[in-house]
């Protein structure tokens, strides 16, 4: 997946061309960079993880890659599918990795720094993440998201995701699962 990709959506509104790779080694500091924002991590905790969490996280994102076809993937702006743009953030699907909620189910997930939010990329690459997956043989997803997060609530929306029952996180937060067959 190193072509930008600009996929269609079931909106008039046209979306950027992102890239989707592989985690490397080296994303995990560009990852940690971008999200270590009190607002980014505002539904996650409130705190930016250490770099070495996302060293962790993304050398799991490796694995799943080798062992599934799919991972949260290094998304990227316009023309950076490859080596090269701009780290926005990921997106992409993963095994639900909690001990609550939806265990067993293929979670679809995206998140970005916050100086690229608003623009479209979210939705474009969760689209893109979407196709993989489907291509991987997977019938179907799920997103949890935090009750009060109207930008990934909008995001699964745009998807067409059906929200379909309701947790409370370990922090005591309301969470929606969303469903969306492929």
């Amino acid at each position: 997946m190193s072509q930008p990709v600009r996929p269609a959506v079931p909106s008039a509104v046209p979306l950027p061309a992102v890239g989707l790779r592989v985690p490397t080694h080296e994303d995990a500091h560009h990852w940690h960079r971008v999200f270590d924002d009190p607002e980014v991590m505002h539904f996650l905790g409130g705190t930016s993880a250490e770099p070495s969490a996302y060293e962790e996280l993304t050398a799991r994102q490796r694995r799943h890659h080798a062992e599934l076809g799919f991972c949260l993937w290094t998304v990227t702006g316009e023309g950076g599918g490859g080596s090269g743009g701009e780290v926005l953030g990921f997106a992409g699907a993963q095994p639900w990795p909690r001990d609550w909620g939806p265990v067993g189910e293929m979670e679809i997930g995206w998140r970005l720094g916050r100086a690229h939010w608003g623009r479209g990329y979210a939705t474009a690459a969760a689209l893109a993440g979407l196709d993989a997956v489907r291509g991987a043989g997977v019938r179907h997803v799920v997103a949890m998201v935090d009750s009060h997060n109207a930008r990934s609530l909008a995001v699964t929306e745009r998807l067409g995701m059906e929200r379909s029952e309701e947790f409370t996180t370990p922090g005591g937060r309301l969470a929606y699962c969303f469903r969306l067959d492929l």
